[in-house]
């Protein structure tokens, strides 16, 4: 396997660098992020049946949905572009979970069928994504800033267009926020604190344009929370964009966003790093300092949305997640999403949602594993209703499945003693 670290800048050199658009916004600020230290990057068009024909192709269906989609959005590619001006990027994991598969497979059907010399550029969440050579850095600190920003962008989205009053204003708003975000991301040549400043004062633009969203605020609309395997959960093509269905049903949701899963593979690789032996060592004091870095640059760009994100504050250390976790799926003995996904649920809960859904593919290990768990933290939260969803390309019956859990959220709201706080807006008489 190829990891970045093994791929220096100037082995791009030519390569426009392809990445998977798991979550549209991050995404794209991502790509961003790396145009800032000279790497021609570009996300991959839209999935569609050309990308399930061709991950059909080269997959044996043992393979989990997200692999066919990339896999196929990627062979996409080289269907147009000449291979030797393109690089994808995929990162990986350790761990059971098939997603350390990814980057194997792809590397062996781009073999099989002639395409030895495009390369993958593969960081890994072992190392808390350290290992990308030599403008780790440089890199690390704004692909940070792309994801905090990217997430707080997906919150203004989610909790503006289930109340919008002309419909598309708030997709306007968003489109117009994510390009301000992209054109700070991609400057090169400033110093840190002061790409941070610019980067918080297009944040605070972007709060402008969501506030002069025309919107009717009413509290009778049902408060749903999102877990669940993070390429499903994130990725509209794979989740047949649930969320927008649960928008139909007069449901806002919350989903569970990137930096979720970054702050856990830190936590992650510091017990590791204690576990081998190395808790008091030049590697520890590294991620700690990375951290601390991570979490000052993620409080300064929260900072402008205090009042906005009333009632939706996310948790201030992911220990908390996985505490409340615990009595489930203990870090020690499960790892991956399947504890961030339950003790995302128990979250949830103390804050007032109203049901709660699991997005994962077909036979995901994460999602498998929560559902025998459900029922038990169900019962433990006052019978809140949580229902997994799996995915696989073949989903017939889903605008009924969500109307039917949506029914079940509302009989729940009348009876929970977990009442939700609303921000500031709900108090403005309707238009």
């Amino acid at each position: 396997m190829r990891r970045m670290c093994d791929e220096p800048r100037r082995g791009l050199q030519g390569r426009k660098l392809y990445i998977h658009p798991m979550a549209y916004c991050g995404t794209r600020a991502l790509s961003a992020a790396l145009e800032s230290i000279g790497i021609e990057a570009e996300v991959l068009p839209p999935s569609d049946s050309r990308t399930l024909e061709l991950g059909a192709k080269y997959t044996s269906g043992d393979e989990c949905y997200p692999q066919k989609i990339t896999l196929g959005d990627y062979l996409k590619v080289l269907e147009r572009d000449d291979p030797r001006r393109v690089a994808f990027f995929m990162p990986t994991a350790e761990g059971p979970c098939r997603f350390g598969q990814y980057v194997p497979l792809l590397r062996k059907v781009l073999d099989d069928i002639g395409y030895r010399e495009v390369p993958i550029i593969s960081p890994s969440a072992g190392d808390g994504y350290d290992g990308i050579g030599e403008f780790a850095g440089e890199l690390m600190r704004t692909g940070w800033r792309a994801v905090i920003a990217s997430d707080i962008l997906g919150k203004l989205l989610l909790k503006t267009r289930p109340y919008e009053a002309v419909k598309g204003a708030t997709e306007e708003a968003f489109q117009a926020s994510l390009d301000d975000v992209c054109g700070v991301l991609r400057i090169s040549g400033l110093k840190p604190q002061e790409k941070l400043e610019r980067l918080v004062a297009s944040l605070i633009r972007c709060r402008e344009r969501f506030r002069a969203v025309p919107a009717n605020y009413k509290k009778d609309v049902l408060f749903i929370g999102v877990v669940g395997e993070i390429f499903c959960r994130l990725n509209t093509f794979s989740n047949e964009d649930v969320i927008r269905k649960i928008e139909e049903y007069e449901g806002e949701a919350w989903l569970s966003d990137v930096a979720e899963w970054i702050w856990y593979t830190n936590i992650e690789q510091r017990r590791m790093l204690r576990l081998t032996g190395k808790g008091l060592s030049l590697s520890m004091l590294q991620a700690k300092l990375k951290g601390w870095v991570q979490k000052a640059d993620e409080h300064a760009l929260y900072a402008p949305f205090e009042e906005d994100f009333h009632g939706y504050e996310e948790p201030g250390d992911i220990q908390e997640i996985l505490d409340l976790c615990r009595p489930y799926l203990p870090q020690e003995g499960a790892s991956g999403e399947m504890v961030l996904s339950a003790g995302k649920a128990v979250y949830l809960y103390q804050k007032g949602v109203d049901g709660i859904v699991d997005l994962s593919p077909f036979t995901c290990m994460n999602g498998i594993t929560c559902e025998a768990i459900y029922p038990r933290l169900s019962r433990d939260h006052e019978g809140i209703p949580i229902k997994n969803f799996y995915f696989d390309g073949t989903q017939s019956n889903l605008d009924r499945d969500v109307g039917i859990f949506m029914e079940m959220a509302r009989n729940y709201r009348r009876k929970k003693t977990r009442e939700r706080l609303y921000p500031y807006y709900f108090k403005r008489p309707a238009l």
